[in-house]
């Protein structure tokens, strides 16, 4: 059994090092994507994992392949395609760790995948599949994700969703609005950032938790508050976990995806459904998540940056 197959981008992640005299930067590639983020810090903390998705028969598609695989990730689901290019992000950073991204994906190869060349049977074999936003911006990808989770749910998989939003990636953004909505309306488990939540109906994390269990069915909801926290709902219980003190932030890159991932361990870990965990675990599980992403900001990277979990219990048990 796998505890979580997730659908999407797998990328290079380079990251400014430093700019010179002309504001040139020179970068650093890491490994990255969203899905891979999330399926590494399920895999660094208790769980087993498969991505299904597409990269380039290039370099850069080939060190991917590598690396998930190393993360204990199961690789069978990526195809290799020799006429797209793997997937390029660009990421600049502010004086805070923030970011800015850039896209080289006109196509890139994760947008390319097709229904037919996945591999069914690593979702038949799964608990939880997830999905997120990127795979929903154009075709053929977004036809596929579609009928992914269409067959997921007809196979009774929990459904888990992160929108991720990536607004230079979306030529319309009431296209991305639609896609996102779509995507919430599919889901039992949502993580979702507050800037998101703002972008889609400019409310209060709170409002739009709350929207979430009543208008879209959702069981449990994350919505991240960047250095805040974390504010998590299951309709009955909620409440908000800090984030652990004295994090001195290098690179914010791959957080939320690691967030959802460590939340993600602990709720499969727990052995009961999800709509019968209570507030205090819905607590210690938030806790725990957030630790484990706020780590995960003093390293570069996303793959790369998540920590291993003795570190996470050390700072949860301090926190």
């Amino acid at each position: 059994m796998i505890d979580v197959t997730a659908m999407g981008e797998l990328l290079i992640d380079f990251a400014c090092r430093e700019i010179d005299e002309a504001g040139y930067p020179t970068m650093k590639a890491n490994p990255g994507g969203a899905p891979g983020n999330l399926l590494a810090a399920l895999n660094a903390y208790g769980c087993s994992t498969a991505f299904l998705g597409k990269v380039g028969n290039d370099a850069f598609g080939q060190m991917l392949v590598n690396t998930v695989k190393s993360a204990g990730i199961e690789t069978r689901g990526i195809v290799m395609d020799d006429s797209v290019f793997t997937t390029l992000a660009f990421v600049t950073l502010d004086s805070t760790g923030n970011r800015s991204f850039s896209f080289a994906r006109k196509p890139g190869a994760d947008t390319q995948i097709r229904f037919e060349e996945l591999d069914l049977s690593l979702i038949d074999e799964c608990r939880d599949f997830h999905f997120g936003t990127l795979s929903l911006t154009g075709e053929p990808a977004r036809g596929a994700t579609q009928k992914a989770v269409a067959y997921a749910k007809e196979k009774g998989k929990i459904i888990s969703f992160d929108p991720n939003l990536r607004k230079p990636l979306w030529d319309d953004l009431e296209e991305a609005r639609r896609q996102i909505l779509w995507g919430l309306a599919q889901a039992d488990i949502v993580k979702i950032s507050d800037e998101e939540v703002e972008f889609l109906w400019n409310v209060s994390p709170e409002e739009g938790a709350r929207k979430l269990h009543e208008e879209f069915g959702v069981t449990l909801v994350f919505v991240t508050l960047g250095p805040k926290g974390c504010y998590y709902s299951n309709g009955r219980e909620n409440g908000v976990v800090d984030t652990p003190r004295g994090i001195q932030v290098i690179d914010t890159t791959g957080a939320g995806d690691i967030f959802g991932g460590s939340a993600l361990s602990r709720i499969l870990r727990s052995g009961k459904a999800i709509n019968a965990l209570d507030g205090e675990e819905l607590r210690a599980m938030t806790h725990f998540a957030c630790c484990a992403a706020s780590l995960s900001t003093q390293r570069s990277g996303g793959i790369s940056s998540v920590v291993p979990i003795e570190e996470v219990e050390k700072s949860v048990y301090a926190s």
